[in-house]
């Protein structure tokens, strides 16, 4: 099989428990870069916390791609442009709001490159920690929103949070996205936003098969994507659900399981 792209989610997949890239993985990204295969990075971090890393890879030099908010926007890394936005209206976030105080969570979203919220929490500086923004704390969450709200997060402690999961369920239904990204993150997005559906759009523009894909995630967010790849693979590490729908299990992301992946069905393809 002849692999056009590559798909990889970041956290707890393609970066190793510190936030690093691997040498492995890197070398091996690099490799399938120069044999003209498209290297897309698929997350639910924000396009800023997601660019030092496209660069690493030298995505700009190669033409890879940038599917940032867990789909939300696709961004083309050798000349920036944003080929595909979409964000909630700003009355959805004044529901989410609303819902975030009755079931007792703490809430954020983002204004510019920066995180807008209006409780001090520990889970708020987590994500900051994760994507290097600054945290904008504010005294009136609803009057200090911008003009486009591309992603809300409900922040609380796993257990409490799986719960207010299930509670929001019929009321969320099809009007929004929701997903659990890390255990203490419930992640809100526009009903069109889904890392898969965004990257149908983005072969449908670069007239490239479904089939020709690679698709590498860990967590609930990804399992739409490992699902529609030609291969869809979990990690060592991922949750039951993704690795149940998987075309094949690699390695954790702390032992090079994008790489192993990659050295398997890209580099000895041949052999």
């Amino acid at each position: 099989m002849s692999y056009k792209i590559i798909i990889l989610d970041l956290d707890d997949t393609l970066l190793l428990n510190n936030g690093k890239i691997s040498e492995g993985n890197k070398k091996a990204l690099k490799l399938v870069q120069e044999r003209g295969i498209k290297v897309v990075l698929a997350s639910g971090r924000p396009t800023f916390a997601m660019r030092n890393i496209a660069d690493e890879l030298e995505l700009n030099k190669y033409g890879g791609y940038i599917i940032s908010y867990n789909g939300s926007r696709i961004v083309d890394c050798k000349t920036n442009e944003v080929i595909y936005e979409v964000d909630l209206t700003k009355k959805q976030v004044e529901e989410l709001y609303r819902l975030a105080l009755k079931y007792e969570t703490f809430i954020h979203t983002y204004n510019g490159d920066e995180i807008l919220t209006c409780h001090d929490n520990p889970y708020t500086y987590i994500e900051s920690e994760i994507t290097g923004m600054k945290i904008s704390m504010c005294e009136n969450f609803v009057e200090s929103l911008p003009d486009k709200c591309v992603k809300v997060i409900m922040l609380q402690a796993p257990n409490h949070l799986k719960e207010v999961e299930e509670m929001l369920k019929p009321q969320i239904k099809d009007k929004m996205t929701m997903n659990i990204t890390k255990p203490f993150f419930l992640e809100f997005m526009n009903k069109e936003t889904d890392k898969s559906k965004s990257i149908i759009r983005l072969c449908e523009k670069l007239n490239i098969n479904i089939e020709d894909t690679i698709a590498i995630g860990d967590s609930y967010n990804d399992i739409s994507m490992v699902k529609i790849a030609g291969l869809g693979v979990a990690m060592g590490n991922g949750v039951e659900e993704i690795k149940n729908v998987a075309n094949y299990i690699t390695d954790t992301n702390e032992n090079d399981g994008v790489a192993k992946v990659i050295d398997k069905y890209i580099l000895n393809d041949n052999i």
